[in-house]
């Protein structure tokens, strides 16, 4: 399986988490994150565990705790747009005792996220007058 997309996955998580010289190191390895033992010696073992958690191409393996290692219990196979509203740059909002990322409340409100976005960090609208304000037409 070398040269397969799995395996290029399963090199880069540990690349990730132990070279520094890679310029994602500070959010990975420099954090503390690692690949758990079975699956840093073996690729035969990750491969094994992502073909039986539901691997597909068209999928990204994720931490389900984004600060958490990449071990069994907190990884899974996910479409991009779950991956990145697991981001732990991801700025998240309560509103009416509903917490979501800003991408979140944006799509269901069909607002653009850079709008909404915006309307928070250089307007400095409070939140709910950001989520509520109907977007002008131009």
């Amino acid at each position: 399986m070398k040269r397969s997309r799995l395996y290029d996955i399963w090199n880069l998580m540990k690349q990730r988490c132990t070279n520094s010289n890679r310029n994602d190191f500070s959010r990975y390895g420099g954090k503390g994150i690692k690949v758990c033992d079975e699956w840093k010696k073996r690729f035969e073992a990750f491969r094994d565990w992502a073909l039986s958690h539901g691997y597909q191409d068209d999928l990204t393996l994720d931490r389900i705790d984004s600060s958490g290692n990449y071990e069994p219990d907190n990884c899974r196979w996910v479409d991009y747009k779950t991956q990145n509203n697991n981001s732990s740059h991801n700025k998240y909002v309560t509103y009416k005792g509903k917490t979501q990322t800003l991408a979140e409340w944006a799509e269901e409100l069909g607002m653009n996220y850079f709008t909404l976005q915006s309307r928070i960090t250089k307007r400095h609208w409070d939140i709910e007058r950001a989520l509520t304000t109907p977007i002008k037409e131009r």
